[in-house]
């Protein structure tokens, strides 16, 4: 049957539905524009659903700051799932912050569903106002260009024998591997992983996993069938119950604690625990296995061909259901009764496959565009070694922290990476196509800086800001080359992204909603009041006196006479309001 062709008209195309592409989808519609998002799968979500990693990749500030009002919005709804479906404990009742989960590995944990669910009630009311379509199983085909704008992007749909060819006036590449960038055909459009050789680092590539989710069934047996290559990957991997954190290294154990560790590998990345709900609401726990052991780390999939793609993503489901088996075979009891839990069940309806894993792979790296001035190591490095922020960028559009965190088999960041950082709107600009923007992990940064970019909140940063930038651009009718130089607009979207609340400064003491927000982080951004080198807060109900007052009202050339002492944040206020038309 010869597939039907439609041409779609929209102001901006997302492709990917991942938390990018749905940040960037949900910004652009609320914003007013006509908004298509087309995603491969049947889950939108990314790796929040269809990747399986429920388990929120946070830093430790999450919950009152460093994030935006936006990403917010979606925690609260996973929550609100919870406490509109059941009855809580009164544990959970008591506790500042509900996660189902109650783990020790993350600040809010859920299953896939309920995340899916959270973000389809956000996207919603953009489709019923009819601002927003979204296509699935949607599949990229070919991009058309003229000089360097993009004219068309066609994708396939094979379960419903049809081809779409949109037609746009930005293009947004949300895409879990940067797919858009080699169908552009224009040099100096992408860069992948094996092409990059700056730096001390060399050309790699990071690990990608299929993570799964288990329950616990006493007096059951669940075993599994020998996975194949079950006796190399045993080996190899190896599957084992240590854990690297950092410099260090435990041997941990599946149920009991371990001094100096939080808790054992149950809780860890628990996705829901019986004991946040009232007696007989759940029937027990569910924990998500997202280790080491279940990572390949060898073979490129962004760079393979289709059969090399395909056996890669085989070999990496063998090794997580080789990591199940082990666990239910060979792993050490706590009780020190043999080997092996077959109490273990495999849980593919928490997961939405046949197979018990993830629709699709969870993984850290992608194609990268080269662009206006792209990221490094060493541009991510503070000014000391004391300094808690990295480096400062003045065109900042976001910000992101994250500890440590290896999800390869050669990388190691360094300690400069660890800080807190902001997202340069530099680094989303590709130098070659003037009408395409990077919505996920596709910036343009170099290899060893991937793991920043992957967590949750950052990712939804970038395609959150992608989607701002979009808009403004065509609200402005200017190109986002022009807003990554020109002083006036760069200053204008900042002031939007504040208002709509996206931080783009750290500040660890002011939420998105304080009265402050948006005055302080314009003046450190404007470099009129920036942060102290030695801490994250910016402290706004601190009383400065009136000669305090005096000076910082002079820094901001604003007449200081008469002025009364008064709180930081009411100064941050006063200032912004008279420089920058900043309505508190």
């Amino acid at each position: 049957m010869q597939p039907t062709s439609q041409d779609i008209e929209c102001d901006i195309l997302v492709l990917g539905g991942g938390l990018g592409g749905c940040a960037a989808a949900i910004r652009a519609a609320r914003q007013g524009h006509k908004v298509c998002l087309t995603e491969a799968n049947p889950w939108l979500g990314g790796q929040l659903t269809a990747q399986g990693v429920s388990a929120l990749d946070e830093h430790q500030y999450i919950e009152h700051a460093g994030t935006t009002a936006l990403y917010g919005e979606l925690r609260e709804q996973i929550r609100n799932r919870y406490r509109e479906r059941y009855q809580l404990s009164d544990k959970a009742l008591a506790a500042p912050f509900f996660n189902p989960g109650d783990n020790w590995g993350n600040h809010l944990c859920c299953e896939p569903r309920a995340a899916l669910a959270a973000l389809l009630s956000m996207l919603l009311p953009q489709i019923e106002a009819g601002r927003l379509q979204i296509f699935y199983h949607a599949h990229l085909v070919s991009a058309e260009l003229t000089g360097t704008s993009i004219n068309t992007v066609t994708v396939a749909q094979p379960d419903f024998s049809r081809q779409l060819r949109f037609h746009a006036t930005y293009y947004l590449d949300a895409t879990e591997l940067g797919d858009l960038l080699p169908l552009l055909d224009s040099p100096g459009a992408t860069d992948t992983p094996s092409q990059q050789t700056d730096g001390p680092h060399p050309p790699a590539h990071l690990t990608f996993s299929y993570p799964f989710a288990v329950d616990f069934r006493p007096n059951e047996k669940h075993t599994i069938s020998t996975p194949p290559d079950y006796a190399y990957n045993r080996e190899h991997q190896p599957y084992t119950l240590r854990m690297s954190y950092g410099e260090r290294e435990r041997s941990n154990t599946f149920f009991a604690a371990v001094d100096g560790l939080p808790g054992p590998l149950w809780t860890y990345r628990r996705i829901l625990a019986a004991e946040q709900f009232a007696p007989g609401q759940v029937a027990g726990d569910v924990s998500l296995v997202h280790w080491a052991g279940t990572a390949l780390g060898e073979g490129n999939i962004i760079d393979a061909d289709q059969e090399t793609r395909i056996a890669l993503l085989q070999r990496a489901k063998n090794l997580s259901l080789g990591l199940l088996y082990w666990l239910q075979t060979e792993a050490p009891r706590d009780d020190g009764q043999g080997c092996g839990y077959p109490e273990l069940r495999l849980r593919p309806d928490i997961m939405g496959t046949s197979d018990g894993l993830s629709q699709t792979p969870y993984t850290c790296q992608s194609r990268h565009i080269l662009a206006l001035r792209p990221l490094d190591d060493q541009s991510l490095s503070g000014s000391s070694d004391t300094d808690p922020r990295a480096a400062f960028f003045v065109d900042s559009i976001g910000i992101g922290h994250l500890p440590a965190d290896v999800h390869g088999n050669t990388i190691r960041l360094t300690a400069n990476s660890t800080k807190a950082f902001q997202i340069p709107l530099s680094a989303l600009i590709p130098t070659a196509i003037d009408n395409m923007l990077p919505a996920c992990k596709n910036l343009g940064i170099s290899h060893p800086l991937s793991p920043l970019f992957r967590p949750h909140p950052i990712e939804w940063n970038l395609g959150e800001a992608a989607g701002a930038l979009a808009s403004f651009c065509l609200k402005n009718k200017a190109k986002p080359q022009a807003v990554a130089t020109r002083a006036r607009l760069l200053q204008a979207l900042q002031i939007e992204l504040l208002q709509q609340g996206v931080p783009i400064y750290w500040y660890t003491d002011l939420p998105t909603d304080h009265p402050a927000f948006a005055s302080a982080q314009l003046l450190a951004i404007q470099n009129l009041w920036p942060g102290e080198a030695s801490h994250l807060h910016f402290e706004p109900d601190k009383l400065l006196s009136r000669d305090e007052v005096n000076k910082h009202l002079q820094m901001a050339e604003i007449n200081a006479d008469g002025t009364p002492s008064m709180a930081r944040g009411k100064l941050a206020q006063l200032i912004a309001g008279k420089r920058f038309d900043l309505n508190p």
